[in-house]
């Protein structure tokens, strides 16, 4: 039976869940590390025909992942595609379907195109990336917080086109990533595939990745005014995010996300780029640079990193507090809510601390049901080889 600490204390670690959600370290941007993981992994992106989500295409099928690609704009899709299988290193295994986010058969159907044309037989990772931004105007009012019309009879409702692509889109494309995620072939966590037993002439495979790459935004974690849509869309995805990581890797899959700074893609308003004229932007090789770390370094579990333009820094902090404190250099990766779950209160610790808890008790559970399958399939054999008694006639 699970025991609850009494009282909630400062900082002596009770109420922790780091380790009961397998979280990792917080993340070191300074730190080298290898793409060698993208080989031969399948990545679904939505949103993926232009932007980040082509940065991303471009850079992991340069290191040999197959890609999946769902987007509206099919003349971008179709030549994005055809672009990825000239890229030295491509597998030639990189697809395009049109797919709208907001339409859950569309989504659907893009799920069970990649399952279906994966040279891996499933998908490994999926960046939710596509995403919208309001293009209204407040000189027409047709943006949220500049409602008109408002007293006519029987005025219409706001579009909400922005939540319903960034949010009910996003919502559907993880709910399928955890569905398909899980039938991948992929270990759970906490499996090592050196504890995998095969024969002398067996190959051993690594183990297959299981990983939900958001992405957010700088406004997930600060205003936007004049973007109140877009805003709450992506504080939204943020909260996703915190929550999702404290549940997900009970079923061995990993999740991230990314929150850009204004970059110049095109899902960014000529209005916004005159709003940052002078001013600085981040890029985006950064982001994809930010994107790849998460996704080639399965190590990273339940991470968050802000992207903005590069400056020279210098912290001073202790190096345990955060990775690479004190170097000093351009830098334009850092991590965001990296601590949630160092300390929580009393509803969430006793929460998923009971997930944990069901979770050893249905492994007890299933092991007495196969003992039970065994033991009712071994005496049915009995019963099948037991000699029938012939009664003695008199």
């Amino acid at each position: 039976m699970a025991t609850f600490p009494a009282a909630f204390p400062a900082d002596d670690g009770s109420w922790s869940l780091v380790e009961t959600i397998h979280q990792s370290q917080p993340v070191d941007v300074t730190a080298p590390y290898s793409t060698a993981n993208l080989a031969g992994k399948a990545i679904l992106i939505t949103g993926g025909a232009s932007g980040f989500g082509a940065g991303f295409a471009r850079k992991w099928t340069s290191h040999g992942a197959h890609i999946f690609i769902g987007d509206l704009d099919d003349a971008a899709g179709e030549a994005l595609v055809a672009e990825l299988r000239t890229i030295p290193g491509s597998s030639g295994h990189q697809y395009y379907q049109h797919c709208d986010v907001t339409n859950w058969l569309d989504q659907v159907s893009l799920f069970k195109m990649a399952v279906a044309t994966s040279p891996t037989g499933g998908i490994d990772a999926v960046v939710a990336g596509a995403g919208i931004v309001e293009r209204g105007d407040t000189v027409n009012g047709n943006i949220f917080d500049h409602p008109q019309g408002l007293d006519a009879e029987n005025p219409p409702p706001p579009k909400l086109k922005v939540l319903a692509v960034n949010l009910t889109g996003v919502m559907y494309t993880t709910h399928l990533a955890i569905f398909w995620l899980k039938r991948n072939g992929g270990q759970k966590s906490g499996e090592g595939a050196e504890s995998i037993s095969v024969a002398k002439d067996e190959v051993l495979q690594p183990p297959r990745d299981r990983h939900i790459l958001l992405i957010s935004s700088i406004a997930g974690v600060s205003p936007l005014p004049g973007q109140t849509e877009y805003t709450a869309s992506k504080h939204a995805v943020m909260g996703l995010f915190r929550t999702l990581r404290g549940t997900v890797w009970r079923q061995g899959i990993r999740v991230n996300v990314l929150n850009p700074y204004f970059v110049d893609t095109p899902l960014l308003p000529w209005r916004g780029l005159a709003l940052l004229a002078g001013g600085v932007k981040a890029e985006v090789d950064d982001v994809v640079e930010a994107g790849t770390r998460l996704m080639a370094d399965h190590s990273i579990v339940g991470r968050g990193l802000v992207v903005g333009p590069k400056g020279r820094i210098e912290v001073d902090v202790g190096k345990e507090d955060v990775p690479g404190a004190g170097v000093k250099g351009q830098q334009a990766i850092w991590e965001i809510y990296a601590h949630d779950y160092d300390k929580v209160e009393v509803f969430v610790w006793r929460f998923v601390q009971m997930l944990n808890t069901l979770k050893k008790v249905r492994g007890w559970i299933g092991t007495v049901k196969d003992l039970f399958q065994i033991y009712r399939t071994e005496r049915a054999k009995k019963s099948q080889r037991a000699p029938v008694k012939v009664p003695a006639r008199a």
